[in-house]
């Protein structure tokens, strides 16, 4: 079912050389950008019109608005099952703490008399929140898209997810209660590529955002790279992933399981095993077999295991494990080693470390604290996952008097001479006459 790739033996020259070889879904964005491009010409061009044609296009749902009623929100709150209310009241505890710990201050820097410059810290001023509602409702992507923009100071939350027939055309209702639990009331029943647009173009009762947050299919995902510039992005997160790195006193039913779990997503789904010990390899090949066969979504589970993007990497030792797993730049990574808190220590690479074998990338998913909003198709070696970072942005605060300006004036004239900008010094040499 899971192919293996065998790397023993082998001495690869630099990390480019490991992700050539390791598995990675097909993800081509460009395939998707002309019928993208048309989606969003046509909702910037005839607006509310438009997304409610592709509502019934694609979702084949018939509406005359996209805005979610108070009233659906209230009472899919009302509704919900009490331990679906705890589990995300719990979770929503955890990430706001870990999301208030994150909260960037203020910075001042002194010069000297009269020379101050403050890093100041501004919530941006409106955001659109995508929730994808296609394979599964997922409702703990309300939560870690939200929590941070509130904890930021973020004065202005919109979040959309894909209409349901199910559901009378609106957003699965699960998902309708964690917003009415969070506080959040504009809410829009879209989906898609169109979704993206409505936020960057502001369209109908929504109005234009700043920035846009969280994941989705290709057509999303294009749809935020096509827009980038009149909207800011978080990133174009591809289908999910995980890497565990393991040697021989990993738990073959743990490591299955956690396998099992990731290729649940999406058949696209990316997991990874990269292990030093060949019995634990076919351990885990023959748990798979029964696991599989057990679990509901069986069928999307082995197309994804099956698949170019999923495989055994064999390495030699757990030193090349390390560089393969810094090569791979997983979106999740599960250390099951021993010492495995010293073993995540050396990783670069990686959206998430979890580290030893009652850490579960699933944890990550729910109740950890921790933020499932992460860079995948190995972005993971330049961005980080989803933070209250993402919804504030910086300003520097230049706070000069004439003493402090005059105390640097020689060296700004010289330098802007320099750059063959005489004006530049003239605005400074003006300020002192002699």
């Amino acid at each position: 079912m899971i192919r293996r790739i065998d790397l023993r033996g082998t001495t690869l020259a630099s990390a480019d050389d490991y992700r050539a070889v390791v598995p990675r879904a097909d993800f081509d964005i460009e395939a998707a950008v002309p019928a993208v491009h048309e989606i969003c010409e046509s909702v910037r061009t005839r607006g509310l019109e438009a997304i409610l044609d592709y509502g019934r296009r694609f979702d084949g749902v018939e509406a005359d608005d996209i805005r979610v009623p108070a009233e659906a929100l209230t009472q899919a709150l009302e509704q919900l099952d009490p331990d679906i209310r705890a589990g995300l009241e719990e979770s929503i505890a955890r990430l706001r703490a870990a999301s208030e710990r994150e909260l960037e201050h203020d910075v001042t820097t002194d010069f000297g008399p009269g020379a101050r410059v403050v890093h100041r810290k501004v919530p941006i001023g409106r955001v659109g929140l995508y929730v994808p509602g296609g394979l599964a409702p997922l409702v703990s992507t309300v939560l870690m898209n939200v929590v941070p923009a509130q904890v930021a100071g973020v004065p202005s939350i919109a979040l959309t997810s894909s209409p349901q027939q199910e559901f009378g055309g609106l957003p699965h209702p699960t998902i309708l209660a964690a917003c009415a639990l969070l506080g959040v009331d504009e809410v829009y029943a879209v989906g898609g590529a169109q979704a993206i647009a409505m936020f960057a173009y502001g369209v109908g009762p929504c109005a234009r955002v700043d920035l846009v947050t969280g994941p989705g299919n290709i057509y999303v995902v294009t749809a935020k790279r096509l827009l980038k510039g009149q909207i800011g992005i978080d990133s174009e997160a591809g289908p999910t992933e995980v890497a565990i790195l393991a040697d021989d006193s990993a738990d073959a039913d743990y490591v299955a399981a956690d396998l099992v779990a990731e290729a649940e997503h999406d058949p696209l789904a990316g997991a990874v095993l990269i292990t030093d010990s060949e019995q634990l390899a076919a351990r885990v090949e023959e748990r798979l077999d029964t696991m599989v066969a057990a679990t509901k979504h069986s069928e999307r589970v082995r197309e994804a295991l099956s698949g170019r993007q999923s495989g055994i990497v064999l390495v030699d030792d757990l030193d090349q494990g390390v560089a393969v797993a810094d090569a791979y730049a997983a979106e999740h990574l599960e250390i099951h080693t021993r010492d495995a808190a010293a073993v995540a220590g050396r990783i670069r690479n990686a959206g998430a470390i979890f580290v030893g074998d009652h850490a579960p990338t699933a944890l990550g998913d729910y109740c950890a604290g921790s933020n499932h909003v992460l860079p995948t198709g190995g972005c993971a070696c330049h961005s980080s996952g989803l933070s209250v970072r993402n919804f504030t942005k910086s300003i520097h605060v230049v706070d000069y008097s004439r003493e402090g300006l005059q105390a640097v004036a020689d060296h700004v004239i010289t330098l802007a001479e320099a750059e063959d900008l005489p004006a530049h010094g003239e605005s400074v040499r003006v300020r002192f006459p002699r």
